[in-house]
């Protein structure tokens, strides 16, 4: 291949000299200055010059000495300029002063020593220089119902009408054409076109506008399901609520989606699987055919139980909290029943439940469906405490340890205490929740007390035994009942009419408590509507001189009614009666006593009702309450609540009777206003109150702190 050499530049810079020297020819002949040029290879293949003999050309000459020691090498030939008188003699540069060895060998400083504080420009506001001020102004998309979705994700809108420069803005407003574009399509408009401009009106804001023309909407000009049989027929076509001419709007689409996936597990077919739906656009009807397919699996029928992991209980007792029997159709709302009665027992860190297909197929055509319960057992030891102030009552204090599985399955051991300046007790409790069947709850107790109150003195150790149906904060119930037996005995001091005194008895008796109730009420711990009827029903026999069988009897209803958003109108009504007994042949602690918190507030506690003729040693009338052998009660309040805090005033009414039948004789009424906290776990209650038409020896104000509403 033939090679062309590099062609060279000819043009040399010529040396003017002064006019007194134009004779003496050249400065440098051209046959010298030739000669002391490199030759040139033509070769361009051929290899390089070495670099040493490169740098010994480009060597200075040496200066020239009258006496020579060594012999140097012999130097390339240099042109020379004779010296003349008017000759131009070229500058010689000194060398570079490099460092010493021993500075370059030392280690750089540390980085942090670098002084990086930015330059300060005295009178210059980097902020306000840089920062410049605009309006959003988005047209078009209003009439789709667009406007508030592209407000929320637009770039504009975050940066909150400021920027750096209008290219920035032009910048926000480019990718908010793309978010209108595709607002528009996700609305059914697939036609749309969006622009923006920015806009710079004389002596006002920058404008960035955003204009989006949706064109025509399409609509669905067929539906169709790609799926197997299904039992009863077109289950997916009924549960899909979409039909043809509906708009195609991605929402609403992806909400009928998801309708399938959450109607079908509830109606036999636990594994369907909706798949990528595929729609195919016309543009020349504005239209689209719509295309789903949906794998339902096999239709299901609940089957057995299996449990894994740190587990709490075994899967007998998964079954037992179970509100569905095997072979019935599976229904996944009876499973999040199952999953939530599971999280209610309080024995887990975590727990879930997953259908696992089984491949046994029933005599009906279904495919019998086991449940795994997936269990991570929490710690189950838990201490409480509560505290409370009533007047009349004093300070109480309650503390409780539990260990809720001590006895497997949700077999819990509590141990409680008692501390206050007027009760004091201990007591232990075994209880089996879930005993047997869901919900119902069996206890042994064991209690032992000392009350001190105005009205009695006590000293009672109790034994019971108890069945029961409650409702809890986390799994409120509209019917609940109880039923069990009570074997007390007690010592208390009581006034004996007959010799004017108060004197010490011992009771023994035998109980049989009964209750029942029924609430529709929205809360447990802070209702807002709904009501609640409770009965108590107590066949009892007190053995003290002799053996009396009586009856005690109490009747309650609440209501709550909600006004507006924020008050509820809240009322209680309650009766009570004891049948059967004298009242000075009844244990005091027995009797029916009002007043106090959960009572009437206002009064102290147990303050109502006939009161004994006692005296001091001074003469002063004691006038104690003794009790009696029916009551009534009425309250009514209106809740204002305002955040986490609310104010309640409120009126409350009741008397208590020496008879068995109580009557609205002789009513007293307490009025007074209360503060409440709100809290995850129910409101925190401060109530003031006062006697209306105070009597002598009656509190003036009453103070009651608890947690919960007063009913």
């Amino acid at each position: 291949m033939a090679q062309t050499a590099p062609s060279v530049s000819t043009d040399r810079p010529q040396t003017t000299t002064p006019p007194a020297n134009t004779d003496d020819g050249p400065i440098v002949p051209d046959a010298e200055f030739d000669a002391a040029l490199p030759s040139l290879s033509g070769d361009i293949n051929a290899p390089l010059e070495p670099i040493a003999g490169f740098e010994a050309s480009a060597a200075p000459k040496p200066a020239t000495t009258t006496t020579a020691t060594t012999q140097a090498a012999p130097a390339p030939v240099r042109p020379t300029v004779p010296a003349t008188e008017n000759a131009v003699v070229p500058e010689t540069l000194p060398d570079a002063i490099l460092p010493e060895a021993a500075e370059l060998a030392q280690p750089l400083p540390p980085l942090n020593t670098f002084d990086v504080t930015p330059v300060e420009v005295a009178g210059v506001d980097d902020k306000r220089a840089v920062e410049i001020r605009y309006d959003t102004v988005v047209k078009g998309l209003d009439a789709i119902g667009g406007t508030a979705q592209f407000r929320a994700l637009s770039s504009l809108e975050e940066g909150d009408g400021k920027a750096a420069n209008a290219t920035m803005v032009q910048a926000r407003a480019k990718e908010d054409e793309s978010l209108a574009l595709r607002i528009m399509r996700a609305k059914g408009y697939y036609d749309g076109t969006v622009s923006s401009m920015i806009e710079h009106p004389q002596g006002g804001r920058i404008r960035a506008v955003v204009t989006a023309l949706p064109g025509k909407l399409y609509t669905l000009s067929s539906i169709r399901i790609d799926t197997q049989p299904t039992v009863p027929p077109n289950l997916v076509d009924r549960e899909l609520p979409l039909k043809v001419g509906d708009p195609i709007d991605a929402e609403r689409i992806q909400a009928a989606e998801a309708n399938v996936s959450l109607k079908l597990p509830q109606q036999g077919y636990p594994f369907v699987q909706v798949g990528q739906r595929d729609i195919l656009l016309d543009d020349a009807t504005v239209t689209g055919g719509y295309t789903l397919p949906v794998d339902t699996g096999p239709r299901s029928s609940f089957g057995t139980y299996s449990t894994t992991g740190k587990l709490a209980f075994d899967a007998e007792h998964v079954g037992v909290l179970a509100r569905f029997r095997q072979g019935e159709l599976y229904d996944n709302r009876k499973v999040d029943d199952l999953r939530a009665a599971l999280v209610a027992t309080g024995l887990f860190s975590s727990v879930s439940v997953e259908p696992q297909r089984t491949g046994q197929v029933a005599a009906d055509g279904t495919e019998a469906v086991n449940l795994l319960v997936r269990q991570d057992a929490g710690p189950a030891r838990t201490l409480a405490g509560e505290a409370g102030y009533g007047t009349g009552q004093g300070l109480r204090v309650e503390g409780s340890w539990t260990h809720r599985n001590l006895f497997p399955p949700e077999g819990a051991l509590i141990v409680r205490g008692v501390a206050g300046t007027q009760e004091q007790g201990a007591g232990v409790t075994f209880r089996r929740s879930n005993a047997g069947r869901r919900d119902r709850t069996f206890q042994i107790l064991a209690n032992a007390s000392r009350s001190n109150y105005d009205a009695f003195e006590a000293f009672t150790g109790t034994l019971g035994i108890r069945w029961s149906y409650d409702s809890t904060p986390i799994w409120q119930k509209r019917f609940t009942y109880a039923y069990g037996a009570e074997l007390i005995g007690t010592n208390e001091d009581t006034y004996d009419f007959t010799v004017g005194e108060r004197r010490r008895r011992t009771y023994g008796i035998a109980a049989l408590p009964l209750f029942a109730g029924f609430d529709t009420s929205d809360n447990l711990l802070n209702p807002t509507k709904g009501f609640r009827v409770k009965l108590n029903v107590s066949p009892e026999g007190s053995v003290s001189d002799g053996v009396r069988p009586y009856g005690r009897f109490m009747v309650e209803g609440t209501g709550y009614y909600p006004i507006g958003q924020s008050i509820v109108i809240a009322g209680r009504a309650r009766a009570g009666s004891i049948q059967g007994i004298d009242r000075d042949d009844l244990a005091p602690s027995r009797r029916y006593y009002a007043g106090g918190g959960g009572s009437v507030r206002g009064f102290g506690f147990q303050e109502l009702g006939p009161r004994t003729p006692e005296v001091d040693e001074d003469g002063n009338n004691l006038a104690r309450p003794i009790g009696g052998r029916s009551l009534n009660e009425f309250a009514i309040e209106a809740r204002y609540r305002f955040g986490n805090f609310g104010i309640v005033p409120f009126l409350d009414a009741g008397q208590v009777y020496e008879g068995a039948l109580p009557d609205a004789s002789d009513l007293r009424f307490g009025a007074g206003i209360g503060g409440r906290f709100y809290t995850n776990f129910g409101p925190m209650r401060v109530d003031v109150a006062t006697p209306i038409a105070r009597r002598p020896g009656e509190s003036k104000i009453a103070l009651y702190i608890s947690i919960g509403q007063a009913f």
